[in-house]
Parts: structure tokens; sequence; C-alpha cells
């Protein structure tokens, strides 16, 4: 972009308010994500795509892509079992490939990527959580290099996207935690009610069966709620 040093700076200031503001006000995920991904695109100095990228062990899989090249991209990694989201991404922050016509580190998806219509990347690296990996790709054309400022800039959307993702992960953690708090405490009174024990002894036959079965307290306690609902069903939990 042509605009002044002071320029782009209250121009990129801007952006972000509103991207906080999206955070704030949009209770989709995947919509909060696409939004910061289509800002990182129309912000970060020579992009012209986006996505991002989720890895569990070395499966790939392309979210809020821009354009289907992007999702291409993702799923050449995961064929050819090599690329920046596989290896260099574990280790370094930030990767930047600017030419995949002759990148040396992956040749098989560099190959790939280029004759899809990549001609240069950037990718930052999200998260690091056991064997998953999330990371935001940004693409350019042939002939952009990917610069300090770009890279600059298109760190401040990697840490607004990884802010989503840790909110979103803590929000279905907690609501798992509290669905299974309540699927217990429901459980619980049920045989209380039955067997007319406390609400101690409830809970020590619900552990009981759990470890007996060798499955999860919460399943235990679903199926016990599910018997109660429709006794005439099977709603037998099974071991993993």
């Amino acid at each position: 972009m042509a605009a002044s040093g002071g320029g782009r700076r209250h121009e990129l200031a801007r952006t972000l308010s509103t991207v906080a503001r999206q955070l704030e006000a949009e209770p989709d995920e995947n919509d909060t994500l696409g939004g910061i991904v289509q800002a990182a695109v129309a912000t970060v100095p020579g992009v012209g795509y986006g996505g991002i990228s989720q890895v569990q062990g070395r499966h790939v899989t392309a979210r809020v892509p821009t354009d289907p090249l992007v999702a291409q991209c993702d799923q050449a990694q995961e064929q050819l079992g090599e690329g920046p989201c596989l290896d260099a991404i574990w280790q370094q922050h930030t990767v930047i490939v600017n030419d995949l016509a002759t990148e040396p580190r992956w040749p098989s998806f560099a190959a790939r990527a280029t004759e899809l219509g990549a001609g240069s990347l950037i990718s930052f690296q999200l998260y690091v959580q056991d064997d998953n990996l999330g990371a935001l790709n940004l693409y350019g054309n042939t002939g952009v290099r990917f610069g300090d400022e770009a890279q600059l800039v298109g760190e401040v959307f990697a840490t607004h996207a990884a802010i989503a993702l840790a909110g979103a992960r803590h929000s279905r953690q907690l609501s798992e935690a509290l669905d299974t708090r309540d699927a217990i405490g429901q459980a619980k009174g049920l045989l209380m009610a039955r067997d007319n024990i406390t609400a101690q002894q409830a809970f020590n036959l619900l552990v009981a069966a759990s470890q007996h079965a060798n499955i999860k307290l919460s399943q235990v306690a679903q199926w016990m709620i599910d018997e109660h609902d429709n006794p005439d069903g099977d709603h037998r939990p099974h071991a993993p």
C-alpha cells in the first residue's frame, strides 16, 4: 500500500478496532475467524488470499479460507506429508516463503502450490497444544515478497486469531464442564430417590460403575438419565 507511515498506522488502528468489536459481538467462532482473516488479507501488504490451518498429527483442516487456493494448499500438505504447517512452524513462530517456485524446504508442496497459483506464503503459528497446531496462512501472488511490514502487521492479526481460538476453546471447555456437572448431579438425584441413599453414596456408586466399566463418569451419568427418561431404549455406554 502506498500510504505514509502515519497513515498506515491509523489505517491499521481502525481495522483492528473493527476486528476487536467483531470479537466482542460475534458469537460464532467461524464468523469471528473469517472476519480476522479477511481483514488480514485486506491489510497486510502483498497478501491476496488467506486462511487458518488446524493440524492434528498429520491431518490438516482448512478453516475460513478466502479462496479455494488456500484449502487446496492445505490439502496438498496433508496428501504430500510436507509443508510449512506440518514441519517448520512446530519450531518457528513465523515462516516466510518468498518464492514457492524455488523453495527447497518442501519441494513437492512448493511445486503443487505453484501449480495452484500461489507465489509466496507467510505463516504465523497461533498455538501448539499436544499434537494440535493452529496457523494463520497468508498467500501472495507470483512476484510478491513479504518484508518486515508484512510480518509485523500479520503478527497483529495472528494474535487476534489466537485470542479468538483460545476464547472459543475455553468457552467449549466451560460448557462441557457445566454439562458434565449437571449430568452427574441429575444422575445422583435419580440414584438417591431410587435407592434411598445419600448424595455421597450415590456419587460413589457412579464412580464404581465408571471404574468397573472403564468408561467416563459423565457417560455413566448420561446413561442413567437416558435410561430413566426412556427405559425401553438401548442407552448402554461403551468403553473407548
